[in-house]
């Protein structure tokens, strides 16, 4: 059986007692009191940690907390290693920086099995820049024998931690890297059929790529959120005051033309599948009760603000029928329970179809299904970790933060 993933991870290479510089990804979400709201990037990283501690590794960790102007300590990440403390019940020591001699000295004496936590990555502009330099400079500091890259919601950005370090330092994969990576390409390269894609959230023109993908690999396409919108403002129908992206009308064309060409022109419509109806209201508020129209009947005063009944009904039949379902992006306005209807009906949908194998895209949905499911996802068959990363990988782009990995050439 041929090997999956095409770098060297962690498993791979002999590294007991090696010093471990290790870039995850912690940007979790914060509450207005800078309590972590969402810690599901901090324990999928787990597994990573707990086998280089098992190899008596000294780890150094970082990554990166929101977008912070400078050095803001409102972006500290000790809260992060607070709660990693807490999650493998061992110190977490948190540094006052990524850089410099003092860092340097910390890293030196600690022992080996001990976790070191880099200061905000983000507090310097020469992270996002990747800046060779500054990737010099953390590798100075910490005196890495191996680099490795778990953090998967960054790998398809070329920063210093992501790229610019893997050339002063040899870069091995972690787990979770290798699982997203495997989960994603195999549904993408080798679906189970028939093969239903989900597609929601706000942009078209940030998901052409991923569209056009589908377009080849998926059997139907289910499309609404803000999305939908554009598509309906491009086929001709009014839709108000709803959110939706001008100037479209070519690359909506080109994405039917495609659909055309694998299913004909009369089949395009049961392939590429519109609301029939939405739910509307003057604003986006809470105040204002659910209501439905069909999407012929949109007043200029209205805002699309979710799929309607009609529409979550042929959704869920569909859904129903799926041996495979890929999903990114919500359906509506999440945000507000009135608006969640559509969302969560699909996600019933899928939970309920117990054989289908369900993958999440990360961002707003996985934050969605987390909060519907109450079970850490576990009624779906991946939940991924990055957002733009998974949509990345699922169009068929290679991401920066997995390519410059040391290839896997010969291994097993």
């Amino acid at each position: 059986m041929g090997r999956k993933f095409p770098k060297q991870t962690i498993r791979d290479v002999d590294l007991r007692g090696k010093t471990i510089l290790l870039r995850a990804d912690y940007n979790v979400p914060l509450t207005k009191r800078g309590q972590i709201s969402d810690d599901l990037r901090i324990r999928a990283s787990l597994p990573t940690l707990r086998y280089l501690l098992e190899q008596n590794c000294k780890i150094v960790i970082m990554s990166h907390l929101g977008r912070p102007k400078g050095k803001d300590l409102k972006f500290s990440l000790k809260v992060v290693a607070d709660h990693l403390s807490k999650l493998l019940s061992r110190p977490v020591e948190l540094l006052d920086d990524c850089v410099g001699e003092a860092v340097h000295q910390a890293v030196r004496r600690a022992p080996r099995g001990s976790i070191l936590m880099l200061e905000n990555l983000r507090f310097y502009d020469e992270e996002e820049a990747d800046d060779l330099t500054f990737a010099k400079s953390i590798q100075r500091a910490v005196r890495a024998d191996y680099f490795v890259q778990d953090g998967f919601a960054v790998a398809h950005r070329a920063h210093a931690s992501t790229h610019a370090i893997t050339l002063c330092v040899p870069g091995l994969a972690g787990l979770l890297l290798e699982k997203e990576y495997v989960t994603i390409t195999e549904a993408m390269n080798k679906p189970k059929r028939p093969l239903v894609a989900v597609i929601g959230g706000a942009k078209v023109s940030d998901k052409i790529l991923l569209i056009k993908r589908l377009i080849k690999k998926a059997d139907r396409i289910l499309i609404g959120g803000a999305m939908s919108n554009t598509f309906l403002h491009c086929r001709g129908f009014n839709v108000g005051k709803s959110v939706f992206e001008s100037g479209m009308e070519k690359v909506v064309a080109e994405i039917y033309d495609l659909a055309a060409a694998k299913v004909g022109v009369e089949n395009v419509d049961d392939f590429l599948v519109l609301p029939i109806d939405v739910a509307v209201a003057p604003e986006i508020s809470k105040d204002f009760p659910r209501q439905e129209v069909n999407i012929d009947k949109i007043k200029n005063s209205d805002m699309a603000l979710d799929i309607g009944s009609q529409t979550i009904e042929k959704f869920t039949k569909i859904l129903a029928g799926a041996k495979m379902v890929i999903w990114n992006g919500p359906l509506g306005y999440a945000e507000i329970d009135n608006f969640a209807i559509g969302s969560a009906r699909v996600a019933l949908a899928i939970a309920q179809n117990k054989g289908v194998v369900s993958i999440v895209g990360g961002g707003d949905t996985a934050d969605f299904i987390l909060k519907w499911d109450g079970h850490d996802g576990a009624n779906f068959t991946h939940v991924s970790t990055g957002g733009g990363a998974s949509m990345a990988l699922m169009a068929g782009k290679k991401l920066p933060g997995i390519e410059s990995l040391l290839d896997a050439y010969g291994l097993r």
